[in-house]
C-alpha cells in the first residue's frame, strides 16, 4: 500500500479527532510521506499559498487564543489545496492527505497536531532535496 494510503487509512482510523494522532506515528509517516512528495516532484513553492495560511491561523490563534477566531479558516484551507492540486498533479497526494486531517480538526489541540504534520512533513521533504 502506497505510503498516502496509509496515512489516509490511520487518519480515518483516528479514535477522535486529530489530536489522536500518535505523534510518534505523526513523525514516522512524515519521515515516508516527505521523501515520497519529493519522488512525486512537489516544490515548496507549489504549497506556498497554503503553508502561508497555516502559518497567518497560527499567529491569529497565538493572539485570540480562541479556536473559534481561526475554524473557518482551517476548512477554508480544504479549497486552497484543490485548487493547487488542479494546477500541479504533483500536490495531489498532500492535499488528500491535509485534507482528510483537516476534517478531523476540531480544536486548538488539533489545529496544533497538523502544524506539527505538516511542519515534518515539509521538513522531510526538504531533507530530500526537495526545493
Amino acid at each position: 500500500m502506497e505510503i498516502q494510503q496509509q496515512i489516509i487509512q490511520r487518519i480515518n482510523n483516528l479514535e477522535g479527532s486529530f489530536k489522536d494522532y500518535s505523534i510518534r506515528y505523526l513523525v514516522k509517516d512524515a519521515e515516508q510521506f516527505g521523501p515520497y512528495l519529493k519522488q512525486q516532484r512537489l516544490e515548496t513553492n507549489q504549497i506556498r499559498k497554503f503553508l502561508d495560511a497555516i502559518n497567518q491561523l497560527k499567529t491569529t490563534l497565538a493572539q485570540n487564543n480562541d479556536f473559534s477566531s481561526i475554524e473557518t479558516g482551517v476548512v477554508l484551507l480544504k479549497p486552497k489545496l484543490a485548487y493547487a492540486a488542479a494546477r500541479q498533479p504533483s500536490v495531489k497526494p498532500l492535499s488528500e492527505v491535509m485534507s482528510k486531517a483537516i476534517d478531523k480538526v476540531e480544536d486548538t489541540q488539533d489545529f496544533e497536531r497538523l502544524v506539527n504534520f505538516i511542519e515534518s512533513i515539509i521538513a522531510y521533504h526538504k531533507a530530500e532535496g526537495g526545493r
